[in-house]
């Protein structure tokens, strides 16, 4: 497998997982009311999953762009 598709894949799992624990902070703090919202809504479980996936997006891209920008640096 080529280095770049191999830190692709790593820093996509490691977006989402950051993504996870995010989420699970969010409910649990009941941030905006949040917690409240998702229990008491009927698709307040499409809610969240649609929420998890959205920012493991943003994260992950995050991730990405920033092990880019660290191999520059480094000199093999």
């Amino acid at each position: 497998m080529p280095r770049v598709m191999r830190l692709y894949i790593i820093s996509g799992l490691t977006g989402f997982g950051v993504a996870a624990v995010f989420v699970a902070m969010i409910i649990a703090f009941n941030v905006a009311n949040l917690r409240h919202l998702i229990f008491t809504s009927d698709i307040g479980v499409m809610a969240t999953i649609a929420f998890w996936i959205l920012n493991g997006i943003v994260f992950s891209g995050v991730q990405f762009a920033y092990a880019v920008t660290q191999l520059a640096k480094r000199t093999d």
